[in-house]
């Protein structure tokens, strides 16, 4: 939604204005009670078609998610446009019945026309996932390490050798000033000294990661690829103290890092001609910036001493994955996206060349190389493939490689086969409903990716067949950092933060916004969401209701919180009494506002849409809101009000309204404000419930409290995880898939982790149930 302009009405809450203007005809006013059915068929039908499908002249078909007491309510105060409110209560809840049974409520559309779970290709996140994985099966596998930073080793000169290691440790960070003294006080001289940082680098979000080295000495950076360095700066030219370079990283994989410092003797201060020549002083800092982030030391948190094998990172550009349903899918195909999987295959095939011996476990000129070699694009294809090869795939890929003018080219040709199969691109291609089915569903769902060696093992033995043992697997899943990426993305994705969003303010009015206290915001709010979804607890509610904010020490001072200049980033009860979770977060408030002040529209669409669950269609036009200098006496909330009071926005704004106006306490950079332009902040606000209540809030405790309470909430939570995992529409489970889940998220305490188990548990069985169902039929 356009940030700068307000959204007019119409937004189709629940129908079109047009919908019911005839009612204001002879039989609406009948003695007899009102009939719903008889009057759409007499005065509606002509319109919108007999079951609300559309016609030529209104090609919009009648449905949403709105309850029958809130379609209600919206046609008796709205309707007939002509005379709105003239319907009785009657008659209103009458025709909304109708409609709302009939065709308009997603039961009713069940009903209608069953959806169906989609074929679908690989998305761009899944694509690179999968080709990581699937070259990264070859290698040794990594060992999860719990202490963080990186392992150090300090030597007394300038080589790397052991004999000359004076210290080992684990560092929590690369940054370090030693001045003119020794790292390694007598053991090392402070004039020659060397160290080495090596471990594993943990990404956590995906796209171009820069790195930075900082040190008047020598340095060199290998992060992922081993054979050459990413930061050369061994021999020195100039007087350069900073070397940077960038890196594409994908999320939740952790990536080896090594750094190697080195202090000569040479490195002395020869200005001061007279007596003994000072040293120069001796510092090395490792920063990064990652996406949406400014430069800053890489932390502990993102370190690891334990090694990791080097991972493949497709580095082909893909068009992006349709998003206009709220997370990525992949059900269209292009011209573009059939060449960028040509060239993926192409940029794949000559990585594995370049690595042959390493990947298939030969050497060149070994008698049985090609024997080896063979064998690697047998099980190349089976991983790739997600299942065990028919003997007419065997054949076809040994005909691929005996086809090759030599054994390295012979490789590729099955390497370029294999990835521009459909098996490969496309997600259960044969339909099948067995269960290397349901292990390549627990994966695309859970990590983005091909099933591991785990669970293709269970599928082979039988051992997903249940419910039970489909959810165990999920829970064993859930243990690995790709799920934690994914239910980090699936949290970003509900709070409409995933995209970093343009957080420009106004420098007058809010000095000391920048660049770094942005990148501050986005990670103090990812802190947060896996705080709560990794707790015990692992509570819906605590999203909701949790009065802890993470702040370092740059964002205390910002927010006026009592933490050092230097604090690193730890949970603050901020504003103590009136936080309320993500829902007041400063980045997202910050990202829900103008430049210069808060948007009570933005954020009470995002509350409506996206936590409500409201269904919003995008409005026909927008219109810049009123400049606050054309009425510089008004508050925000009384701008808003002025320009949205016309008959013909109450449809829309009656709902986002009320509940933005519950965040007016937070202005455009999130901080808590008691006034508004000199007057007293009213955040009052409320909301029509699905079962007609009328419900009153004020402020964003109250609103918080409504919401971790409310069934609608839940649901639409509920609803989004399905959506963000399995990347099917929740009808095509059949038409009380959803609402069973919910009734398991509400028997499981709001558990989030559970419910991705149980979404997974519920959706990975479903085609081998209805095939098993179908094989009872007479």
């Amino acid at each position: 939604m356009p940030k700068h302009s307000t959204p007019l009405c119409p937004f189709v809450l629940a129908v079109p204005a047009f919908f019911l203007l005839a009612l204001l005809g002879g039989n609406a006013r009948a003695a007899e009670a009102p009939n719903g059915e008889r009057t759409y068929k007499a005065q509606c039908a002509s319109c919108h078609g007999p079951r609300g499908e559309g016609t030529k002249r209104y090609k919009q078909r009648l449905e949403g998610d709105r309850s029958v007491a809130q379609l209600a309510a919206l046609v008796g105060k709205t309707m007939p446009e002509n005379d709105p409110g003239s319907l009785s209560t009657e008659e209103a809840r009458a025709v909304a019945t109708y409609v709302h049974d009939a065709f308009y409520s997603k039961v009713a559309r069940e009903r209608n026309r069953p959806a169906r779970v989609e074929l679908a290709r690989l998305t761009v996140p899944q694509y690179r996932n999968a080709v990581a994985d699937l070259i990264g099966s070859f290698h040794w596998q990594r060992k999860a390490s719990d202490p963080r930073g990186l392992a150090a080793e300090y030597f007394k000169g300038r080589r790397f050798d052991n004999r000359e290691r004076v210290l080992q440790r684990t560092d929590a960070q690369v940054a370090f000033d030693f001045g003119t003294e020794s790292p390694v006080p007598g053991k090392a001289s402070p004039e020659q000294f060397s160290i080495r940082w090596s471990g594993a680098l943990l990404a956590e979000r995906t796209g171009e990661h820069e790195f930075v080295v900082r040190t008047e000495h020598a340095a060199r950076l290998w992060v992922n690829e081993t054979r050459q360095p990413l930061v050369d700066a061994w021999v020195k030219s100039g007087k350069d103290t900073e070397h940077k370079a960038t890196l594409f990283l994908v999320a939740g994989r952790a990536y080896p890092l090594r750094l190697e410092y080195s202090r000569a003797k040479q490195g002395v201060d020869d200005s001061n001609k007279k007596g003994k020549r000072p040293l120069v002083k001796s510092s090395i800092a490792l920063l990064w910036k990652e996406p949406h982030g400014a430069v800053g030391p890489i932390p502990s948190r993102n370190l690891s001493p334990a090694p990791a094998p080097e991972a493949f990172v497709c580095p082909t550009t893909f068009p992006p994955d349709d998003r206009s349903y709220g997370w990525e899918r992949g059900t269209t195909v292009s011209r573009e996206w059939d060449q960028a999987t040509t060239d993926a295959a192409l940029d794949v095939a000559g990585h594995v060349a370049s690595r042959l011996n390493e990947l298939a476990g030969t050497r060149d000129g070994a008698p049985d190389r090609k024997k080896k070699l063979q064998d690697f694009c047998h099980k190349f294809a089976e991983r790739a493939f997600r299942r065990p090869l028919t003997a007419e795939q065997k054949a076809t890929i040994e005909r691929q490689f005996a086809a090759g003018k030599d054994l390295e080219t012979g490789v590729k040709r099955v390497v370029l086969l294999v990835l521009k199969s459909p098996r490969f691109l496309y997600r259960e291609v044969a339909g099948g409903a067995d269960g290397f089915d349901v292990a390549s569903r627990l994966s695309f769902g859970l990590w983005g990716s091909l099933p591991d060696r785990e669970l293709l093992e269970a599928a082979a033995a039988g051992r997903l067949s249940s419910k039970e043992q489909v959810a165990r697997q999920a829970e064993r899943m859930l243990d690995d950092p790709r799920a934690r990426a994914k239910l980090r993305e699936l949290l970003l994705t509900w709070l409409k933060a995933d995209q970093a969003p343009d957080l420009a303010k106004d420098v007058k009015k809010f000095p000391g916004f920048d660049a770094a206290v942005v990148s501050d915001l986005r990670t103090s709010l990812e802190l947060f969401l896996d705080d709560v979804a990794w707790s015990d607890a692992s509570d819906f509610r605590q999203l909701l209701l949790s009065e802890q904010v993470f702040l370092n020490g740059r964002l205390s001072k910002f927010y006026a919180a009592a933490l050092p200049p230097s604090a690193p980033f730890q949970k603050v009860r901020l504003d103590a009494g009136r936080r309320a979770g993500a829902l007041t977060h400063p980045y997202l408030m910050a990202g829900l506002a103008h430049g210069d002040e808060s948007s009570p529209i933005h954020r009470g669409v995002f509350l409506a849409r996206g936590v409500l669950g409201v269904g919003l269609r995008p409005p026909p036009e927008a219109v810049t809101p009123i400049a606050p200098d054309l009425h510089p006496s008004l508050t925000t909330r009384q701008r808003v009000d002025l320009q949205t009071k016309a008959t013909a926005c109450t449809t829309c704004h009656s709902v986002i309204n009320p509940l933005g106006f519950t965040l007016e306490h937070f202005d455009a950079v999130g901080r808590y404000r008691e006034k508004d332009n000199a007057k007293a902040v009213d955040a009052t606000g409320g909301y029509l419930a699905r079962d007609g209540k009328a419900v009153r809030v004020n402020g964003a405790r109250e609103l918080a409290a409504f919401l971790a309470d409310s069934p609608e909430a839940h649901a639409a939570f509920v609803e989004h995880v399905l959506h963000y995992l399995v990347q099917q529409p929740g009808r095509a489970y059949g038409p009380t898939a959803l609402d069973d889940l919910r009734r398991s998220f509400v028997a499981n305490k709001f558990h989030v982790r559970k419910l991705a188990v149980e979404v997974m548990a519920s959706t990975a069985l479903h085609r081998q149930g209805a095939r098993e169902k179908s094989k009872k039929r007479p």
